[in-house]
């Protein structure tokens, strides 16, 4: 499949909605947002997102459909990347592509990243997208209602 990013629509929004409301998805991701079925939430979320001047969110298509968002985001001296793909195609090279259009983009370095440490797939589209485990950590997951370790990721150089 070909990945492309654009930037985020009005229209991509309900779809975005859709993905990050999914239970398995959210419980896989595990740091998500407190409610992700709620809608009001979302939309507020989603507008100070795209309100940021320091924000740089792509919406990700894959021939063309909608599948999901990438983005960059926080502080200078500490960005950090996040990514969101649909689960109905999760295993398909979708979020590495996607991380490494957005990296080719996006010049500042270094960049960080989190993930779930039992999130396998994020792991490995971290690790082919050139970052390396500067840590770990340990926090509350809202999808899982516990507590969830979690890895740390940098990357200084191009991916």
């Amino acid at each position: 499949m070909r990945v492309t990013l654009r930037e985020v629509r009005d229209g991509d929004l309900p779809l975005f909605f859709t993905y990050m409301s999914d239970p398995e998805a959210t419980r896989v991701a595990a740091f998500t947002s407190a409610e992700p079925s709620d809608r009001a939430m979302f939309d507020a979320h989603w507008q100070r997102i795209r309100g940021a001047d320091t924000v740089v969110m792509r919406t990700v298509l894959a021939d063309g459909a909608v599948v999901g968002n990438v983005g960059v985001y926080g502080p200078l001296d500490e960005r950090e990347v996040t990514y969101w793909i649909d689960r109905a195609h999760w295993g398909r090279g979708l979020a590495t592509a996607a991380l490494r259009a957005l990296l080719e983009s996006v010049p500042e370095r270094p960049l960080h990243a989190r993930a779930a440490a039992d999130n396998a797939g994020s792991v490995r589209v971290l690790r082919k997208c050139g970052f390396t485990v500067t840590g770990t950590d340990r926090g509350y997951a809202e999808a899982r209602g516990e507590e969830t370790d979690e890895l740390l990721f940098r990357l200084d150089g191009r991916p």
